[in-house]
């Protein structure tokens, strides 16, 4: 344990000193992203009601999270397979999951600031409360590891170019197709059923009741299926890890 928290330590000063040159743009990027979600769609509903205005506050910490996990990530892996660093951090000597973790713990942390800022933004500009639930925390970390995990799939498990298009994709489904930012009743019925399978509405889901708890509680699913989702990612990554050239 202690070669693995040693290893995580120097590996997130490492991939910090890589990117402190971009790092205060990147900031200000993904800040923008999120709260840009929340008040550019709010352009596209005359009429805000309450269910509509707390899909959209909910829904942009869940994009700035897909978009930090399923959209920058295989980018940076695809970029770093192109320049030879992937099989350079590959014959590193310390611990999968170490290497794997400290990337996603610098990339989430980006991610985090615009989050916080666009439920700022989102309740002032809609005059929200949120009832949050302790749970919030379990289910942003969850959120990000999910994103994370298949970002990771998609970028260790593809080619570059490859997975450049399903990244792109992955935004487009996300913000467009996915019931993140409004109810799956507004969803063609063969997309909504889609959408059971995929994890998209499981993290918005998991953002929104927590940030909001419904009379019912915290529904326990989208804990579970997002754990399914996270848990196949980090499998592909591991074997691609570990797999001799």
């Amino acid at each position: 344990m202690r070669h693995w928290l040693r290893s995580y330590h120097l590996l997130l000063r490492w991939n910090f000193l890589q990117v402190r040159s971009t790092l205060p743009l990147l900031l200000v990027v993904q800040t923008l992203i999120s709260v840009g979600v929340v008040l550019g769609f709010s352009f596209l509903v005359p009429q805000m009601d309450a269910p509509t205005a707390l899909y959209l506050a909910t829904g942009a910490p869940t994009i700035a999270l897909i978009i930090v996990g399923m959209v920058m990530l295989p980018q940076v892996v695809a970029q770093q397979k192109l320049t030879g660093v992937f099989e350079y951090v590959r014959a590193m000597p310390v611990p999968r999951l170490a290497l794997l973790a400290a990337d996603a713990t610098m990339w989430v942390g980006v991610a985090l600031p615009g989050l916080v800022a666009s439920l700022g933004v989102a309740a002032l500009r809609f005059d929200l409360s949120f009832a949050v639930s302790p749970l919030v925390v379990p289910a942003v970390l969850l959120v990000a590891a999910s994103a994370v995990a298949v970002g990771y799939g998609v970028g260790y498990g593809t080619k570059p170019a490859a997975a450049g298009i399903i990244s792109q994709m992955l935004i487009i489904v996300a913000l467009m197709f996915a019931p993140v930012n409004y109810p799956a009743e507004r969803l063609p019925g063969w997309l909504a059923e889609a959408h059971r399978w995929l994890p998209f509405t499981y993290m918005a889901q998991a953002v929104r009741e927590t940030l909001s708890v419904p009379p019912g509680g915290v529904a326990a699913a989208p804990f579970a299926v997002l754990a399914v989702w996270t848990a196949v990612g980090l499998a592909i990554t591991y074997r691609v890890m570990t797999r001799r050239p």
